[in-house]
């Protein structure tokens, strides 16, 4: 998990995710193995200590959250598969070589478009029409994605 296990987002993620696989019969414990890590983005070393634990599992699939959580898992293995969900620009970040045919061990989805940045800005003149500027302020250490939204996108 790309967040810390005190983050009340992350917990209802993983319930959600937990809920679905019951769902189609796959019951912790009995039908299936989960083992989960928690690592804030802003822990690099605890991410990387953790993905190394994972790995050494040798396990059939890891499924990642986030960006920053899929590159540290990135680094610790090319063979085991990776399932991603919430990671902003995997083409751009090398996850994969395109969202057609992703390569590779790792696949995964995205809900997050660059052309949505537009979309800010027109919510934000809408709801303050005199806002004539505006500043995008972002830690590169946490959010290298971030330069992903202010590139120019042609429709």
């Amino acid at each position: 998990m790309g967040c810390a296990e005190s983050d009340q987002g992350g917990q209802i993620f993983a319930a959600a995710f937990r809920a679905e696989l019951r769902k189609f019969g796959w019951i912790e414990g009995r039908t299936i193995v989960i083992d989960t890590r928690w690592a804030s983005p802003r822990d690099s070393e605890l991410r990387q200590r953790l993905a190394k634990e994972l790995v050494a599992l040798q396990p059939d699939l890891i499924l990642s959250h986030g960006t920053p959580a899929t590159a540290t898992l990135l680094q610790q293995t090319r063979t085991i598969p990776i399932i991603f969900v919430n990671v902003a620009d995997p083409v751009g970040s090398g996850f994969v070589a395109s969202f057609n045919r992703p390569g590779g061990n790792v696949t995964g989805l995205t809900n997050i478009e660059p052309t949505i940045a537009s979309k800010w800005l027109e919510i934000m003149k809408e709801i303050a029409p005199r806002v004539t500027r505006v500043a995008i302020l972002f830690n590169p250490s946490v959010a290298p994605y971030a330069e992903y939204y202010l590139a120019p996108r042609r429709p």
